[in-house]
């Protein structure tokens, strides 16, 4: 799997980052963190690589104020450097129901466009990598980790629902399952402050 180095990566993401500010850097960032934490916890998982893949998943969108097509532009600008592990990691991770429609968000891109993703998307054979990033993108708000449950609300709240929603969080539910089986233990025991940023507040503190 073609990917840049940690420091190529992090260059990367500052220069997304200059190029569009937001809130999408920070949930980079702490997708990466979760990634790299339940991958070292897993045999046969390479942490560095998952920190890597989980910190460019979202890099297109660099290019702007854009919806579903950030996974395009992404895609489009990994590949074009050469990284195309990056660049299948740009495209799944929105895809936890592997269809090119079963996404939260709307098509912001050319019929042709979203017929050229889903012909890629189709090749692909989902690996642990792949449900990984997937598992943690939905486990990560800018603020830091989260349940589950308030990033798939929130998603919901920002881009609405559709007939893939309920399927999707099912989806998302089942890869926390197997993961907790993977390593051995509740993913959310290696992601610190949970309970913190999921509430705002420690709820069993004094």
């Amino acid at each position: 799997m073609e990917i840049p180095t940690r420091e190529k990566a992090e260059r990367l993401l500052a220069e997304g980052e200059r190029r569009n500010p937001g809130p999408w850097v920070a949930h980079s960032r702490y997708v990466a963190l979760a990634a790299q934490a339940i991958a070292g916890h897993s045999a046969g998982m390479d942490a560095e690589e998952a920190y890597i893949l989980g910190l460019l998943h979202d890099i297109g969108r660099q290019e702007g104020q854009t919806n579903m097509r950030h996974v395009l532009d992404g895609f489009c600008y990994m590949d074009g450097l050469g990284y195309t592990g990056s660049a299948r990691i740009c495209l799944t991770h929105s895809f936890v129901i592997q269809h090119v429609h079963a996404h939260a968000g709307h098509w912001d891109c050319t019929e042709e466009e979203v017929q050229f993703l889903a012909v890629r998307l189709e090749q692909v054979t989902y690996t642990d990598i792949d449900r990984l990033i997937q598992l943690c993108d939905a486990l990560a708000l800018p603020s830091g980790f989260c349940l589950l449950e308030k990033r798939l609300v929130d998603v919901s709240v920002r881009h609405g629902t559709n007939e893939y929603t309920l399927p999707r969080w099912q989806a998302t539910f089942d890869l926390e399952a197997y993961f907790d089986e993977l390593i051995g233990r509740s993913i959310y025991a290696v992601l610190p402050g949970v309970v913190e940023n999921t509430f705002g507040f420690d709820p069993f503190g004094a």
